[in-house]
């Protein structure tokens, strides 16, 4: 029987640009977690990615550019109070929700009118934006429902057979995937919340938070189970669910206290800093979900800064 080799990983920019420009799809770091990408104004490149994370096509996909003049090129329309959050936030963890232009293919969007768009924070894929004449579409580079990657070797575990290169930028230093906001009528809605804080967005004007349990979303990672581990991972006070769950091998995945009555504990930050816990979450999530354990018993973070958009991963990582 064949097996296919995995991908290569390394930091040659000038490698990932001709493969991009071949069709083909590459790995990319960026400040949030790794994302799968191909030519965002290429159909052939953008099923690829359906294909290979093997993802609804009714889930629609981001794309990244590498400023606002460039992101201005794909939209139809770019309202004043948008354009300020990019000038505030870009490059970084902030995705806006914009009318596309005619060009634009409907498979990146899954059909919507409006497109994702954002500017990653991470100086490797800034610069192979720079070297490159399109936008980079680029979901999170793990199997649909998965756990994020935020290692180069996390995305080789799971897709490596599937891609010929992965660009390695090191370890995302947040650890959670962009906010998403979309204008309307001069309030900033968010659509699905992720490594802005939203304290900060509420010094820019008034800030609402739209369900995010979809079936049918129209902006990408909304739906309900996501980023899940493989093992059943149950979330509530982790004092009560040890002695529910006594007599099964648990792994415990707390936010700042060390449990000593289970299999694996993993905490999350020691500090109770909200920021390390983000960075650390996906990367323990995929440490339990190894483990010889049953299931995976945790705890929401505190509801501050971005700790809210933890316990929505967690939520959506526990849903079943």
């Amino acid at each position: 029987m064949l097996i296919k080799s995995m991908a290569e990983i390394g930091t040659e920019i000038s490698k990932a640009s001709r493969l991009l420009e071949n069709n083909e799809l590459v790995a990319i770091p960026t400040e949030t977690v790794y994302g799968l990408a191909g030519n965002a104004l290429e159909p052939i490149a953008i099923a690829r990615i359906y294909t290979t994370k093997n993802r609804p096509s009714f889930d629609p996909l981001i794309t990244h550019v590498n400023n606002i003049t460039n992101a201005s090129a794909l939209v139809n329309t770019f309202p004043a109070l948008a354009h300020k959050l990019a000038e505030q936030f870009w490059p970084g963890p902030l995705t806006l929700l914009l009318p596309k232009r005619g060009h634009i293919p409907n498979i990146l969007t899954s059909g919507f009118d409006k497109m994702a768009i954002r500017v990653p924070n991470h100086p490797i894929t800034l610069d192979l934006l720079k070297q490159i004449s399109f936008p980079l579409a680029a979901p999170s580079a793990n199997p649909f429902g998965y756990i994020s990657p935020t290692t180069a070797a996390h995305v080789n575990q799971h897709l490596g057979t599937k891609i010929p290169y992965i660009l390695d930028g090191g370890p995302a230093h947040i650890g959670l995937e962009s906010t998403i906001v979309s204008i309307e009528e001069e309030v900033i809605c968010v659509h699905r919340l992720g490594g802005l804080d939203l304290e900060i967005l509420r010094t820019f004007g008034e800030v609402k938070v739209l369900s995010s349990t979809k079936s049918n979303p129209e902006a990408p990672g909304n739906l309900d189970s996501h980023y899940a581990p493989k093992k059943k991972i149950i979330i509530g006070n982790l004092d009560e669910l040890l002695l529910k769950y006594s007599d099964s091998k648990t792994g415990i995945l707390s936010f700042s206290k060390i449990y000593s009555n289970s299999n694996k504990n993993i905490v999350l930050s020691e500090n109770n800093d909200v920021n390390e816990a983000a960075e650390n979450l996906f990367s323990a999530l995929r440490t339990l979900d190894a483990e010889d354990i049953d299931l995976i018993l945790g705890e929401y973070a505190p509801q501050k800064g971005i700790g809210k958009a933890i316990n929505d991963r967690l939520k959506r990582a526990s849903f079943f």
